[in-house]
């Protein structure tokens, strides 16, 4: 055994490192297994398409290359078009602005009534609760479930509350016209206790995005310190020289010792990779394409160029018609429903296609990454069981990777998007986060089953080790407290 005096200044940390975060440990592990069963709120792609009408192309007057020109956007990368209620709309976006423009008329397609927006949220929803008279729609900046930064482009929202069964509640952008988030009344009373518990996500601090990662950044970083001095001091305590390893602690502290060193490799990874999922870029990086990057691949098309008889070629009976730029050349997708849609290139003369396919080939994705890079191996489409997986938006669409040295290229072959730059930093970190966090292995993410009981049983032996430490922290702050009074 080590010498008791010398762990003591060790002991005397853990103890109050203890009380603080005691409480913390057991909402995290507790948070984090209905976080497991209920995401935070997000509108899938799914959900969105299947909300879309079927564009009513009679009323489309005015071609995509004029919504390009009356957009006044100069780095044009993406145009859609979408029926509202209200008629069709032309979706400009550059890589820092988007503008909705009314393609009979290419006027301000902007919401500005919280009237309209209950009648386009209403219009989206299923027909069940379509028969909502008046819904009761607010304008709002943001809350608790559109704080993120991803929302920025859209603000401000309409909340439209549907007054349904579930308790609907639909998010209309004012920018776009679009729904962009739906949430339940379910969906909200579960992420209290898990997604917003979890992050620390109240809507007052996570407005200041700073400091909101700041606070969770060095509650990770101390907890984790907190959790490496007990695991030096449990190990150390473990009396070892007879038949059976002996612990010198009885009852409640006993319980703690037992359960910590049985926890303790658990416990210390978890933590550790929590900390790490509030790195950001501070240690690894983001993985997160620049928009410098997204306008190399994009390349500088010339929108003017597009036949004049694009309308005309579209598919009847599609919910959304998108023309994307990529590798200097225009791409025009229809998608009649979220797994079905149909690619052309749009140029003029005898470039242009007329026979439909689903997606990119590989070799204009091999040519649209030599912008990116000079010295690339062959892209190839990234299998499910890949060790680091992507996904589109689009089921069953390819994921096309590009090798070039060090860095690896994401592109989504529905739309031309580039997803993901992975380097080596992001690689480790998705072993070190997503693996050690999340139990985000291969081998576990081909069995379901598995993995769900083994976090649920995992967090649940957490959260019974943080109770036994909240137990004695309880006993040590009474003792404490009746000291000071005697």
């Amino acid at each position: 055994m080590v010498n008791h005096s010398l762990l003591r200044p060790l002991i005397l940390l853990h103890r109050w490192f203890g009380v603080a975060f005691c409480l913390l440990f057991a909402m995290w592990f507790a948070s984090g297994i209905v976080m497991h069963f209920v995401q935070f709120p997000a509108l899938s792609e799914s959900e969105r398409v299947a909300g879309l009408l079927p564009i009513d192309l009679m009323r489309v007057v005015h071609s995509p290359a004029e919504a390009v020109a009356a957009s006044k956007i100069a780095d044009v990368m993406r145009i859609r078009l979408v029926e509202r209620s209200d008629g069709p709309i032309y979706l400009v976006s550059g890589s820092s602005a988007v503008k909705a423009l009314r393609a009979d008329d290419l006027g301000d397609g902007t919401v500005r009534s919280a009237q309209l927006a209950g009648i386009l949220a209403t219009s989206d929803v299923t027909n069940d609760v379509r028969s909502v008279d008046a819904p009761v729609a607010a304008e709002i900046f943001s809350d608790q479930w559109t704080v993120a930064e991803q929302y920025d482009q859209y603000r401000p929202l309409y909340r439209v509350a549907l007054e349904d069964r579930p308790g609907t509640e639909v998010y209309v952008s004012a920018t776009t016209g679009e729904v962009v988030l739906k949430t339940t009344r379910r969906q909200r009373w579960w992420n209290y206790a898990g997604s917003v518990a979890h992050w620390i996500y109240p809507t007052a601090l996570r407005s200041h995005p700073g400091l909101w990662a700041a606070l969770l950044w060095w509650l990770s970083l101390l907890a984790m310190i907190g959790v490496g001095l007990g695991a030096v001091i449990g190990t150390s305590r473990l009396d070892l020289t007879g038949r059976r390893p002996v612990s010198p602690y009885c009852g409640w502290r006993a319980w703690h010792h037992w359960l910590g060193l049985c926890c303790m490799v658990f416990v210390l990874t978890w933590i550790f990779s929590g900390w790490l999922s509030m790195d950001d870029g501070q240690m690894f990086s983001t993985g997160r394409p620049t928009a410098r990057q997204g306008r190399v691949i994009a390349g500088d098309p010339d929108w003017q160029n597009l036949p004049r008889d694009q309308l005309q070629r579209v598919f009847h009976g599609a919910k959304e018609v998108e023309w994307f730029a990529f590798d200097g050349r225009i791409y025009r997708r229809d998608r009649v429903n979220v797994a079905r849609q149909q690619m052309f290139l749009s140029e003029a003369g005898p470039r242009g296609e007329t026979t439909a396919r689903e997606f990119l080939r590989t070799d204009e994705v091999d040519a649209a990454v030599g912008r990116l890079a000079q010295t690339c191996a062959d892209t190839f489409v990234v299998k499910a069981s890949d060790d680091y997986p992507a996904a589109s938006t689009m089921p069953d669409a390819p994921i096309f990777r590009a090798k070039c040295g060090a860095d690896w290229f994401d592109i989504d072959g529905s739309n031309g998007t580039l997803v993901a730059q992975l380097d080596q930093s992001r690689r480790a970190y998705r072993w070190l986060y997503a693996g050690l966090h999340r139990l985000d292995f291969p081998f576990l993410t081909a069995r379901p089953a598995l993995r769900t009981g083994l976090i649920v049983v995992l967090c649940g032996c957490g959260f019974t080790f943080s109770l036994t430490g909240i137990v004695i922290a309880a006993r040590r702050l009474l003792s404490c407290l009746r000291r000071a009074a005697g």
